[in-house]
């Protein structure tokens, strides 16, 4: 089973690239009209600023993504013993090799694993989940990131962020030249072709720079919903005791927000770090479903 479930995160991190290269795409012929009127010269640019991205990712994801979110690595056991040792153990048990540790200052308890395989991973823990969870619950949710990082995960996302930070990167430029640039060129642009083709065009624009963060949301969703589920099971499966996450869990379900969270880096907590009001496109399944499954177990 978690032999067939690491092939199906391989096989789902082509799929994932290849589909989100094609909106990365999609944006960038929007950007490329809207800026310079050219859908070519927009895809051309959007490509290579999603390759850099990818590639900046997964050749330094966890550096990246540390820093992002304001991690401070550990580098003995000396300086947080509970939190290096509950995550030695873990990876023992999951036969991993020993992630890299990191601590966040932050009073709200959370924490996310990162990496783009498991022999370049690392866990991150903020000092409000080693402030409130004893020994026991550490356990289940170290066993939880070291599940994401047991099954691939963590490579998934890393490629999800890397692109959705392009996405948005592009969606910015689009928008802000759009109200502040270029207004000559494009009247210009306009001008010189088929009228109904360029307002078709110009329509078209507009509609993807609107709605491509949206569809790199729902992306990031499907992928992130199923993953906690997975991981939880695996934190189960580690600690052989289902009751160390559930009470992990109910005390990250009324955990406040954190500080100085990186909104693009919500999806690979293992609570939502925003904890704003549910809604459809929330990157975590609700925390009460979460133990109602692990009750069932």
């Amino acid at each position: 089973m978690l032999y067939e479930q690491i092939q199906s995160n391989k096989r789902r991190t082509i799929v994932l690239l290849v589909g989100f290269f094609i909106l990365v795409a999609i944006v960038g012929a929007a950007v490329g009209y809207l800026l310079l009127g050219s859908l070519e010269l927009g895809i051309i640019a959007a490509i290579v600023i999603g390759v850099i991205y990818t590639l900046i990712m997964i050749s330094n994801s966890t550096s990246v993504v540390m820093a992002m979110n304001h991690g401070t690595e550990i580098k003995n056991a000396d300086e947080e013993p509970e939190l290096w040792h509950t995550v030695e153990d873990m990876s023992m048990v999951a036969q991993v090799p020993m992630p890299r540790v990191f601590i966040i200052q932050d009073d709200s308890p959370n924490a996310f694993a990162t990496g783009n395989s498991p022999k370049n991973s690392a866990v991150a823990a903020t000092t409000g989940l080693l402030k409130i969870m004893n020994r026991h619950e550490l356990e289940g949710v170290i066993g939880h990131e070291i599940s994401h990082i047991r099954n691939y995960d963590i490579r998934i996302s890393t490629i999800a962020l890397a692109l959705t930070a392009a996405i948005s990167l592009l969606v910015n430029l689009g928008s802000n030249w759009w109200f502040w640039g270029s207004g000559t060129n494009r009247r210009d642009n306009r001008e010189s072709g088929s009228n109904g083709a360029q307002i078709f065009l110009l329509i078209f624009s507009i509609i993807i720079m609107v709605l491509a963060p949206l569809v790199a949301t729902v992306v990031q969703l499907a992928i992130s919903r199923n993953r906690e589920y997975l991981a939880d099971a695996g934190s189960v499966e580690l600690t052989r005791n289902p009751e160390e996450l559930i009470s992990a869990l109910s005390k990250l379900g009324s955990a406040k927000p954190m500080e100085n969270v990186d909104p693009s880096s919500a999806s690979l907590y293992i609570s939502n770090p925003l904890k704003q009001k549910k809604h459809l496109f929330d990157t975590h399944p609700p925390i009460e479903e979460r133990i109602a499954r692990l009750q069932k177990m």
